[in-house]
């Protein structure tokens, strides 16, 4: 399917690996130009590089914190005016809500809401001069279905949903829209650091742990990373101009609810 955004001007925040590589992954091969990011220049390039190598598109890789505005700047230096935004960034550790002090609950909202509204804010009036626009964000699943130890990623995701749903109406006449990707359980790095809290709490082995986790998604296995890549260009694509401020849950039927 041509997803219509050849030539569009893309940036993937947190893009070095995991979901963030596999959203890049399909823009790219939908022959966007990508900026991708991360604050590893090491793992940046290599990631770089295999994009370019499998794509062919252009790469651009921007190492840089994006919470910080210092690294805000370098990613809008690499790409002034992008037609599509992906806002991604890696969520608390797991932890029992008891041990959160007020820093590591402000240091969360900021990393998880309020760094995506501030992208937003900076991307949205070219997009609306030019009648195009896509923003994706990815959350989580425990938006809708919260966990017991990502309480804090929980409640920024879910602010950060609510926050987005009044923009998102007040910008669709201008074909820009905003939407929300919900991972259930993916094979990323993150995945692999709860499964091994979830271990380490409850005294038992990571093979443990893992079955127990997947034996509660319907779908009996993992996400792989370019299946949530695949939903997260179709949102950025031509097609989709009439899909905006939805919450799109990819968790292998987890979520038991029918709406």
């Amino acid at each position: 399917m041509d997803l219509g955004i050849a030539g569009r001007k893309a940036i993937v925040c947190a893009s070095s690996r995991g979901l963030g590589y596999a959203c890049a992954k399909a823009l790219a091969e939908a022959d966007c130009e990508v900026v991708i990011n991360g604050r590893n220049p090491e793992q940046l390039a290599k990631a770089a590089a295999a994009l370019k190598d499998g794509t062919g598109a252009k790469i651009i890789p921007v190492a840089a914190d994006v919470a910080t505005p210092d690294g805000q700047t370098a990613l809008f230096a690499a790409c002034p005016e992008p037609d599509i935004l992906v806002n991604n960034n890696a969520g608390p550790p797991f932890r029992d809500f008891r041990d959160l002090d007020r820093q590591k609950m402000l240091d969360g909202v900021v990393a998880n809401m309020v760094v995506a509204v501030e992208l937003i804010q900076k991307a949205i009036d070219p997009m609306l001069a030019k009648k195009f626009g896509r923003i994706v964000n990815i959350t989580s699943g425990s938006v809708k279905m919260p966990l017991a130890g990502l309480d804090l990623s929980s409640g920024a995701r879910a602010g950060l949903t609510a926050f987005l749903a009044g923009v998102a109406r007040s910008v669709a006449a201008s074909n820009v829209t905003i939407n929300f990707v919900l991972p259930g359980t993916f094979e990323t790095d993150r995945f692999t650091s709860n499964i091994q809290a979830t271990a380490k709490k409850k005294n038992i082995s990571y093979d443990a742990a893992f079955a127990e986790r997947v034996g509660t998604v319907p779908a009996k296995r993992v996400g792989q990373p370019d299946e949530l890549g695949a939903t997260c260009a179709f949102l950025c694509s031509a097609q989709s101009g009439y899909i905006t401020g939805q919450n799109i849950l990819i968790d292998g039927g987890a979520f038991p609810g029918a709406f």
